[in-house]
């Protein structure tokens, strides 16, 4: 049995998910983070405790982070491991709500309150009464629409479109956003008090390049419930060639070369050739050096002295690291990726030569 909800024609633009009451709930607030948060390094394991703690309360929550990095996920998290989880959880993305629209969406209307509402409508604040909204995006919302969302807030209270009733609402809000808000306010596009209103907490979703340990593990989580036969497998060097990508796409681009994987390679092993060829990318072809990246390892014998061989070695290590730099534009993971090395490896490198980045 489920806890019942108002939900009257959710468009498509919101997800609404029924969880069972509290008394028949058997999972408990760790494993709920546990299982939806994958990962074993240290940002994340750093997001777990902090969503656990944030869990407890029923502040409002502003999680920011790239695109695809997971923020939603983290959203969920919250929720499932809140006092408010055997209650409707509700995800509105406003960015993709049609700016005419997205106060009847949060909001509902009455019937004829404007052209085409033939019938009432109840907004997500009411369908999540007692529950969550995850409102994503947010930094998209319209300037006037941010105005009405500071004012339920502070009141708890809403209006339909078209009505004169105040109905009441308790709902805890989540946020999220992969714009830099501080900007925003600044050049006008965003309130102040809103943010400092949504914002109670702030949450922040690392990248996936800064948590590439996390892919092996990311990978299983994706490939759950499926056979051998429909899955693909990573080898060492595909597994390698991973870690090393920039993943500008996050968490959600790892997700789809998963799929693409068992798509075109079901049963089989995937090398370093391959995870290219899913990224989308054939391997760079061997460039000829110029003579000015040409580098002399000749070594000099002295005539009264040995020869010291460790900075002979350093002196080409430090030279190749710069030629590949300079090749890959700065990108550090591209860098790496031709030297054949870890992206953490080629950074202390860097670190002991004090070679610094060419771009960010």
């Amino acid at each position: 049995m489920f806890a019942k909800t108002r939900l009257t024609d959710l468009k498509p633009g919101a997800e609404m998910i029924n969880t069972p009451t509290i008394t028949e709930r058997k999972s408990d607030s760790k494993a709920d983070v546990e299982g939806l948060l994958i990962g074993n390094s240290a940002p994340m394991a750093a997001l777990r405790e902090m969503v656990r703690r944030v869990a407890r309360s029923h502040a409002s929550v502003m999680i920011c982070g790239p695109s695809g990095s997971g923020k939603e996920v983290v959203a969920r998290a919250i929720h499932a491991a809140s006092p408010r989880a055997a209650q409707p959880y509700i995800a509105l993305n406003t960015g993709a709500i049609p700016a005419e629209l997205i106060e009847s969406e949060l909001f509902g209307h009455e019937k004829g309150a404007f052209t085409g509402a033939q019938n009432r409508r109840v907004g997500h604040f009411e369908n999540a009464d007692r529950g969550t909204l995850f409102l994503d995006e947010i930094g998209d919302m319209r300037f006037d629409m941010q105005v009405k969302l500071l004012r339920v807030l502070e009141d708890g209270m809403v209006n339909r479109v078209g009505g004169n009733v105040a109905l009441p609402v308790d709902v805890r809000i989540i946020s999220a956003t992969h714009q830099n808000l501080e900007t925003a306010i600044v050049e006008g596009r965003f309130r102040e008090d809103l943010f400092f209103r949504l914002g109670v907490v702030l949450l922040q979703v690392p990248s996936l390049a800064d948590r590439v340990e996390d892919i092996p593990q990311l990978i299983a989580h994706f490939q759950k419930g499926r056979s051998i036969a429909a899955s693909c497998q990573f080898g060492a060097a595909a597994m390698q060639r991973l870690m090393m990508h920039s993943w500008p796409g996050n968490v959600r681009e790892l997700r789809n070369v998963v799929e693409r994987g068992s798509v075109l390679f079901p049963g089989e092993i995937i090398d370093a050739f391959g995870v290219d060829q899913l990224l989308g990318r054939t391997p760079p072809k061997p460039q000829p050096v110029r003579p000015d990246q040409a580098i002399d390892i000749a070594i000099a014998e002295p005539a009264d002295g040995p020869i010291d061989l460790k900075a002979q070695i350093e002196r080409i290590e430090l030279e190749r690291i710069r030629v590949a730099l300079e090749r890959a534009e700065g990108v550090i993971s591209e860098a790496a990726r031709m030297l054949t090395l870890k992206r953490t490896t080629l950074i202390e490198k860097m670190r002991k030569y004090g070679v610094e980045r060419l771009a960010a």
